[in-house]
């Protein structure tokens, strides 16, 4: 049996957890929105996501502003909620509440 080399890595196993949380909180996210997860905008809206994700990332990189697994989980998820909100998918306000961290980092990487 061939051995996970990459598992035995703290920061893949670290990235892979995260990337797990982000997954199951996009679904429950969707589902509450009630939008299939074989919805045709969501090819482009998550590479949107995607985009903004990786811009606030790296500004929190390179501000020194530490973030945890659970803001990384809210960071992407905040940005999913800004890009479904430009594809005219309405979110209710109250459907995430990151904290002022996660707000700042976003607002920066939109301009």
């Amino acid at each position: 049996m061939d051995k996970d080399e990459w598992g035995d890595n703290r920061q893949v196993r670290f990235l892979r957890q995260v990337f797990s949380q982000i997954e199951e909180a996009q679904r429950t996210l969707l589902q509450n929105l009630g939008i299939s997860l074989f919805d045709e905008r969501l090819r482009r809206i998550r590479e949107g996501t995607l985009r903004l994700f990786e811009k606030a990332w790296g500004l929190s990189v390179k501000r020194c502003i530490p973030i945890g697994e659970r803001d990384i989980v809210d960071l992407y998820l905040s940005s999913f909620v800004y890009i479904l909100g430009r594809y005219g998918i309405y979110v209710p306000p109250n459907t995430l509440s990151p904290d002022e961290k996660i707000k700042s980092l976003i607002q920066e990487a939109l301009k």
